[in-house]
């Protein structure tokens, strides 16, 4: 199912819990937000579970890491994604990426991260870079929605100027635009 999407690309955890913050304050539906990230708390045991319903109910050790950031969205998943290692998903993302893995879904050679990001309509070409930010510790928020929430987010992203990267792909044509080389 295409969707129309604003994908930005952060450095860091802080950050991009900034700029969800800063959507929830403009009024964007936190059910529209997805997030992305590679845990950098590797020496911690992570426990958690997915869940595509509500927000997640329980942390075990990365809870002070994590516990801002996901107490915003609703749904939550840590995988190990071979290749990149533990990745945490949170947001509408989790049922695409919990679907591919059970449906053992591989498109064109993308792994589970990849294949969630072309189901919704992202280009092949994009999902490398995407893949690519998120093996190199950086963090993708997603904002699901119509053009006009699209356009809005992407608007807010580039305003706030923490994003390295800003791009909007629709559900019938790609616009793209980068607030920075990541």
């Amino acid at each position: 199912m295409k969707e129309n999407t604003a994908i930005a690309v952060f450095g860091s955890h802080e950050v991009a819990e900034e700029a969800i913050k800063e959507l929830e304050r403009d009024g964007f539906d936190m059910k529209k937000l997805s997030i992305v990230g590679k845990d950098f708390h590797t020496e911690e045991h992570v426990m958690g579970f997915y869940n595509t319903g509500d927000r997640v109910k329980f942390w075990g050790g990365a809870g002070a890491f994590w516990g801002g950031l996901w107490g915003l969205l609703f749904g939550a998943a840590f995988l190990w994604v071979p290749g990149i290692g533990l990745v945490a998903f949170g947001g509408p993302i989790v049922a695409m990426i919990v679907g591919a893995l059970e449906s053992a879904v591989v498109v064109g050679g993308l792994g589970a991260i990849g294949a969630a990001l072309y189901s919704i309509g992202i280009p092949k070409n994009s999902i490398v870079e995407y893949e690519s930010a998120v093996k190199a510790g950086r963090f993708l928020l997603i904002v699901h929605g119509t053009a006009e929430e699209v356009r809005r987010a992407e608007e807010l992203l580039r305003q706030n100027g923490d994003a390295q990267a800003v791009d909007a792909h629709y559900n019938d044509q790609t616009a793209t635009a980068d607030a920075g080389i990541f």
